[in-house]
């Protein structure tokens, strides 16, 4: 019995090394060259201020909940969740940022294994963007902070 037990649980390992097992989503980056990564209490100066705060998240997700006074702009994406994704594959409206390239501007999602607010942050330094503001801890770590929600 353990050696027919052995053998199955060989050939089972085997088999997922061969086939291969969905790989998890992978986190965003630390950083982002040509961004700078904040905090909520940052994004809240910021906020507070009148600088513009960028929800990419999914419509859908925006109607539900987000931060008090952030702007809609989904980002649309099908390319891979990695740094050197294929912007060419997806889909985010530079139109409706700001026209001012040298105004601040703050962008998030929902952290971790959400990429589009990295991806948007990028999209936008490459668009000629000079004061981006990538809120990596994004929704979940605002709400966990108790500051406003719309």
């Amino acid at each position: 019995m353990y050696k027919r037990t052995c053998i199955k649980w060989a050939v089972s390992a085997v088999f997922c090394v061969a086939v291969g097992t969905p790989a998890l989503a992978a986190e965003t980056p630390s950083g982002l060259a040509g961004a700078k990564v904040v905090s909520a209490e940052e994004v809240k100066k910021m906020l507070d201020a009148g600088v513009p705060v960028i929800d990419t998240r999914v419509a859908a997700e925006y109607a539900e909940k987000t931060i008090k006074g952030a702007k809609s702009v989904p980002y649309k994406e099908k390319s891979a969740k990695e740094p050197g994704f294929d912007a060419s594959l997806d889909q985010f409206d530079l139109a409706r940022l700001p026209g001012d390239k040298n105004a601040p501007l703050v962008f998030f999602c929902n952290s971790g294994e959400c990429w589009k607010s990295y991806k948007a942050s990028a999209v936008a330094v490459k668009a000629g963007y000079t004061k981006i503001n990538w809120f990596r801890g994004g929704f979940p770590e605002w709400s966990g902070k108790g500051l406003p929600t719309q």
